[in-house]
């Protein structure tokens, strides 16, 4: 499945899955309609509060229960006609026109892993950065920062003029624990969902005077996170996919998940003695390509009015277009304005 939270025309925050179509099931209703016409329960409803929560860390904590009642829901939405309506007379699926897609999960916990692929390492060495980018660099993203497919990467012009994308891979976990081996990593994978990784790579250098940095990749809208969470039977080996970012068009990154150092499951089972949430989600590293290591990285930093396609085989396309602060919030930066005002 191609799990995903949208908001239906009444707004509301629901969660669903995508068909092949293009349509989203309302995977809530349907599960509730699934439970009333195939298994004869009475209370439907309370038991797909349980079972299908319209919420999708909600859905993760539910584990293989909750995964295998949504799957049953969906099978049950798709042998149904477009116009079928749930147990209240509410729609079961929605035109992709009629809903807006949000991040597919908002974490508890977002586990950053950095220089997991050697050639990204290889790219900063000849570009001469400050250190080096190896294996085992694990550090927190702020989940607030996250956006969804479609949504905006607000340009904060005030901070940076040196704005970057980052392609990766991330896992979502279908559970919770702590200390556990590569070998049981794979009781814990749940999914997998596109991530672009926003770097200010000006204050990043700054950060990285302390050998550590932060602020330069949680900012406001620095997280793109989608357009779906893919269950893992739809990803049969996740180090054998096809990885490209674009930027209007024009092809910047262009890797393969084979090219990991560290493999998923190694990844996961050396940060679990920090504990996992169900739904918490962990990258794995971005590829060769990014503007700051590029032989013109003035001519390859994100500008107003970008377009970037993250792509990654069997998963999907996230897109994400890049808008001034100004067009954001209707007015320019208190230190911006600041500073004109004093010319």
């Amino acid at each position: 499945m191609r799990l995903v939270t949208f908001e239906d025309p009444a707004r509301q925050s629901r969660i669903g899955a995508a068909t092949n179509d293009g349509r989203i099931v309302d995977l809530h209703s349907a599960c509730a309609l699934y439970l009333r016409d195939v298994e004869s329960e009475s209370a439907f409803y309370r038991l797909a509060d349980a079972l299908v929560p319209p919420n999708m860390r909600a859905l993760f904590r539910g584990g293989d229960t909750s995964l295998e009642a949504a799957r049953k829901a969906f099978d049950f939405a798709l042998q149904h006609d477009d116009g079928a309506t749930g147990a209240r007379g509410e729609a079961i699926s929605y035109p992709a026109n009629e809903v807006r897609l949000r991040a597919p999960i908002i974490p508890k916990k977002f586990f950053h892993t950095a220089g997991n692929f050697r050639e990204h390492h290889e790219e900063a060495t000849k570009a001469g950065f400050s250190h080096p980018v190896l294996p085992w660099i694990v550090f927190f993203q702020n989940v607030d920062a996250i956006i969804g497919h479609e949504e905006p990467v607000i340009y904060p012009e005030h901070l940076t003029q040196e704005l970057d994308y980052e392609l990766e891979l991330a896992v979502v976990l279908k559970r919770g624990g702590k200390h556990f081996t590569p070998e049981e990593a794979k009781d814990y994978i749940g999914g997998y969902v596109i991530f672009n990784d926003i770097t200010a790579r000006d204050i990043q250098r700054r950060e990285m005077k302390s050998g550590v940095f932060s602020f330069c990749k949680g900012i406001d809208t620095f997280c793109p996170l989608g357009p779906w969470v893919v269950t893992v039977d739809e990803v049969p080996d996740p180090h054998n996919l096809a990885m490209e970012l674009r930027v209007n068009g024009e092809s910047r990154q262009l890797s393969h998940s084979s090219k990991m150092s560290v493999k998923i499951p190694e990844i996961l089972s050396h940060y679990s003695p920090m504990g996992y949430s169900a739904g918490d989600v962990v990258s794995t590293g971005t590829v060769s390509g990014v503007a700051a290591f590029s032989g013109d990285p003035k001519a390859w930093y994100l500008k107003v009015g970008d377009v970037m396609e993250c792509e990654i085989e069997k998963i999907g396309i996230l897109r994400n277009h890049v808008i001034s602060w100004e067009e954001a919030y209707g007015r320019k930066p208190a230190a911006l304005a600041t500073q004109e005002t004093s010319r």
